[in-house]
């Protein structure tokens, strides 16, 4: 039976051994331990664990690995295969052995040389485990989206902040090159005054039937509970182990909005100048949502029906996936994951920034690069938590508008609905007592 789960969290497991090695002075010393020869001595690498490895999450840490300062030791994740496949990975990387396994992500969160986590379980955990390692004293990058409720944002956020930790959301097309180039060509003011911004989305979804239930596999090899984690219980099923919980109320996020929407609205609300704020109202339509700011800027949550192969009106063919486009008094400008800007006229065109490096919008080597100097500055990420707060609490203010299917109007201060008993109760849903 679900029960809301308590603000008293459960003590991280102790660490149970400690080693220290002496050197004699007439021992050898390899380069690379003392950071010549283009590496990092030890003292100065970040060490990062990794919780939850599926392929988005192998994409990305195979990124990461490529950073001479970083360090990846330690790999938790209720599954023993996905396990093994990032042990093979690392280990294979670094030619050695030494990558730790944990079946139980605290586990790894006890590990007091463990700067950072990187997270990508599946949605239902991103915030419950970003919130735990912050309160671990971790640093986090979290896959987006980073809380599959406004309540979870919200809490992330202020846990941020409360433990002083370096936040990046996995919003990584905040650090792609032709995406900030065509913000900026806005921000300069060579549309004139904004009119309209255009985020694609998934069309949506939203399944709360449950598969049959099959024989529970060993703990070791899928700890069902702990996949489940805060998530509603239900029986197991291997499809959902395999990725069929997608779409799924008590596992997704937004009625999958989010999948896109935490990419693409995001970057409007940051072409918009907006990253303090977000629309006021949301109004669905067969074809798309429309989100209004308070100054009347129009954001529109255009919905793509098969997102890899079909295209909105609002979009070229030229753009690949995740496309955005801004439209101003003087014209419009758009772009998307292949890296081509494109502009509605030759003027524009002329005027869009020469020699864009030609990035695709799933590449995170610039955004990870951005969260590991701001660990050591202590600097703001390009997609913080107060940038992950605003534009995923306005995806999932749109969600809801879909899902009542009514106009909503939201308090972008107190994060709270107008006049609207039902949708501020969907902004938070129970949370299962896992462990």
């Amino acid at each position: 039976m679900d029960t809301p789960s308590q603000d008293s969290r459960r003590n991280f497991l102790k660490s149970t051994a400690s080693a220290t090695v002496a050197l004699s002075m007439a021992s050898f010393v390899p380069a690379s331990a003392l950071g010549r020869d283009g590496n990092t001595a030890p003292g100065d690498r970040i060490n990062l664990g990794v919780i939850g490895i599926g392929p988005r999450c192998t994409y990305d840490l195979t990124a990461m690995l490529k950073f001479n300062d970083i360090r990846c030791v330690a790999i938790a994740d209720v599954q023993e295969s996905r396990r093994e496949k990032g042990k093979a990975l690392v280990d294979g990387t670094y030619g050695n052995s030494e990558c730790k396994l944990y079946r139980d992500f605290r586990e790894l969160l006890a590990r007091q040389d463990i700067d950072a986590v990187l997270i990508a379980t599946g949605d239902r955990w991103h915030a419950a485990a970003s919130i735990e390692a912050a309160k671990a004293g971790k640093d986090v990058y979290s896959e987006k989206p980073c809380g599959i409720t406004i309540r979870d944002c919200q809490e992330l956020a202020d846990t941020i902040h409360a433990e002083k930790r370096v936040f990046q959301a996995g919003t990584q097309r905040r650090s792609v090159p032709n995406f900030k180039d065509a913000v900026e060509f806005v921000h300069n003011g060579k549309l004139g005054k904004i009119k309209e911004l255009h985020a694609s989305v998934y069309m949506p979804t939203l399944d709360n039937t449950w598969l049959a239930a099959e024989p529970q596999p060993p703990q070791d090899v899928v700890d069902w509970n702990l996949w489940l984690g805060p998530a509603a219980w239900r029986p197991f099923n291997q499809q959902y182990v395999n990725g069929k919980w997608r779409g799924q109320w008590d596992f997704d996020s937004g009625a999958r909005l989010l999948d896109w929407g935490a990419h693409t609205l995001d970057i409007c609300q940051w072409a918009n100048q907006s990253d303090d704020t977000m629309p006021l109202t949301y109004e669905p339509t067969q074809e798309s949502i429309i989100c209004t700011y308070a100054n009347g800027v129009k954001l529109i949550m255009d919905f793509l029906p098969d997102p890899f192969r079909d295209r909105s009106p609002q979009y070229t063919t030229r753009l690949g996936t995740c496309p955005v486009r801004f439209v101003g008094e003087k014209g419009s400008v758009e772009t998307g994951d292949e890296g081509e800007i494109v502009a509605s006229s030759d003027e524009l065109q002329k005027q869009l920034p020469e020699g864009t490096k030609r990035v695709r919008g799933i590449d995170v080597s610039a955004h990870a690069r951005n969260f590991f100097d701001c660990m050591r500055s202590r600097e703001m990420p390009a997609a913080n938590q107060d940038v992950m707060r605003r534009s995923h609490i306005a995806c999932h203010a749109a969600a809801l508008s879909w899902i009542l299917n009514r106009k909503l109007t939201i308090d972008p201060v107190k994060e709270e609905f107008v006049n609207d008993e039902e949708a501020n109760l969907l902004r938070a849903r129970g949370r299962r007592e896992w462990a």
